[in-house]
């Protein structure tokens, strides 16, 4: 079967490859957001870190006050 003057299966390599670069897209995108989340849950521990080292420095503060 001739499409265009092409072979059936060229149409089916093209679509493939416009598939194949469509799906590395996504994953790229799902990454991407994977790593924002990680990034945002590590921040928020060394945040917490930072403020239970503040307090624990009040704390300290109050008693040798």
């Amino acid at each position: 079967m001739v499409i265009l003057g092409m072979p059936w299966w060229v149409f089916v390599v093209i679509l493939f490859i416009f598939f194949s670069g469509y799906m590395s897209f996504r994953a790229m995108r799902a990454e991407r957001e994977l790593e924002k989340h990680f990034i945002e849950k590590e921040g928020q521990v060394y945040m917490n870190r930072i403020q239970e080292e503040r307090e624990e420095r009040l704390k300290q503060n109050e008693i040798t006050n």
